[in-house]
């Protein structure tokens, strides 16, 4: 009996499942900024990278012409970064916890979300509400 009763508080209080909302509810306003100001730079480094090492590799090529995935690449990363906000990463922290006030949006990755209120600040309502539909059919539990 003793056995049982201990399994049961066991995985009532470890059993819990981590949500990317509940990561992000327990970080601090500047633990925040500071995320979202990471991902922008890490986004931003990345395609910069990519872009060099692309132009190296094709430098002397005349007639090399750079295929769709590659811009269609630098889109999606684009939608991951507000042009917008112009330094004030804080307003995308403040989205993205108005986000997941709605439970609907609890199991949606940081990132995705990251990505739907970057597209919402830069004016693109209407994927960004497409989107957002998409992950919450995604990720629903």
């Amino acid at each position: 009996m003793k056995r049982f009763i201990f399994i049961i508080l066991f995985g009532l209080l470890f059993g819990q499942v981590r949500t990317p909302s509940n990561f992000w509810q327990s970080l601090s306003d500047a633990e925040k900024v500071s995320f979202v100001n990471g991902a922008y730079s890490a986004a931003s480094a990345m395609k910069m990278h990519h872009k060099h090492q692309v132009n190296e590799q094709y430098i002397g090529n005349d007639n090399w012409i750079q295929p769709y995935y590659i811009d269609r690449y630098y889109e999606i990363v684009d939608e991951h970064i507000s042009k917008e906000v112009e330094g004030n990463i804080d307003l995308i922290a403040q989205a993205i916890d108005a986000l997941y006030s709605n439970s609907d949006n609890a199991n949606i990755p940081v990132i995705e979300a990251m990505r739907i209120v970057s597209m919402v600040q830069d004016g693109k309502n209407q994927k960004a509400n497409l989107y957002l539909l998409k992950a919450q059919r995604k990720y629903a539990k």
